[in-house]
């Protein structure tokens, strides 16, 4: 979905899967520290939309997701996963219920391949699923705004901001009375810093919700049976993710960072070291210079420096070893 307010002063288009929407405006820090000031509002409408309605909805939700959702009161945030029949991560999906209908964010494109999923196990639950994609947008507010909200959005309060659900159709109107537009860029590098994992970029094929701390915030361990919970379970009770995940201070007098996907090597070992985990997603925070998310091996003492490519890090515990 291509975004409207890619036609804003100074839209720059974002490139790969945040395609669609602006990776800034203009000026990243500018908007950066806007955002954590609680001014403006970010563009996330190339996000995928579902929606699921039914009076089994969360009774049907419970059985499938991470996340104990059964008595999950109208209004209130939450965040759930699905992981496969052996424990890895799927999908993540962002929630609210407003009353009558369960909305959910995911990945821009994992909507298709969700709903699939969910439609697979809709057995005899009363229950529907709709993309509302085409005709919903996503918007971010971020913690201490006071913008206006659109009378009959969904709003999804957490922490860290205020998610919208607007009628796509509305989205122009809302921009020009929300304050000034925040890119994804800027998005991205407030969510490093707040050590919040992403579907994608924090998780490959084989990740587990113990390697990126997303047990009790995406994970509730005292719930009934869902795909997947064998080896959460294992892992909690009997043992240690293989891998975890870090916050990294970058060497700032290097001109380029290092991308998603960058080894990571022990200082002490040089630049024929052993790999030891890798980048998952870098970015230029408007106080802390340049910083990452990276998964490790759990074994990596936590004081170990490290070396990202040929940038020298320092990391921060997230994931305890």
């Amino acid at each position: 979905m291509k975004s409207p307010l890619l036609t804003l002063p100074g839209a720059v288009p974002a490139e790969g899967v945040d395609e669609g929407v602006a990776a800034h405006y203009g000026d990243l820090f500018r908007e950066q520290r806007a955002l954590a000031d609680g001014a403006g509002f970010v563009d996330l409408s190339h996000r995928g939309v579902v929606a699921v309605t039914g009076e089994d909805r969360l009774a049907w939700l419970h059985l499938l997701l991470t996340q104990h959702v059964s008595d999950l009161p109208a209004g209130r945030a939450t965040e759930a996963l699905i992981l496969s029949a052996n424990g890895h991560i799927e999908h993540a999906l962002y929630l609210v219920d407003d009353g009558g209908t369960v909305w959910a964010h995911v990945e821009p494109g994992t909507q298709e391949a969700l709903i699939a999923y969910l439609e697979s196990m809709k057995f005899f639950y009363k229950v529907e699923v709709a993309d509302r994609t085409a005709d919903t947008a996503v918007v971010y507010l971020p913690a201490g705004s006071i913008a206006e909200v659109p009378e009959g959005a969904v709003v999804r309060e957490t922490p860290h901001g205020r998610d919208l659900f607007l009628p796509r159709a509305e989205l122009e109107a809302f921009a020009a009375q929300a304050g000034p537009p925040a890119g994804i860029l800027a998005y991205e590098a407030l969510r490093v810093e707040q050590h919040r994992p992403r579907l994608g970029f924090e998780t490959d094929h084989r990740t587990i919700p113990h390697e990126l701390g997303w047990i009790g915030s995406a994970v509730h361990l005292q719930k009934g049976c869902y795909r997947g919970q064998e080896t959460v379970a294992r892992v909690q009770n009997l043992g240690k993710p293989p891998r975890r995940l870090v916050f990294l201070h970058l060497d700032g007098s290097e001109v380029h960072l290092p991308v998603a996907g960058t080894e990571l090597r022990l200082a002490d070992d040089g630049p024929d070291g052993r790999k030891i985990g890798f980048i998952t997603t870098s970015a230029r925070h408007h106080e802390l210079g340049p910083v990452a998310l990276a998964l490790v091996k759990r074994n990596v003492a936590v004081d170990a420096p490290l070396v990202a490519g040929d940038t020298a890090a320092a990391q921060e515990v997230v994931v305890e070893p």
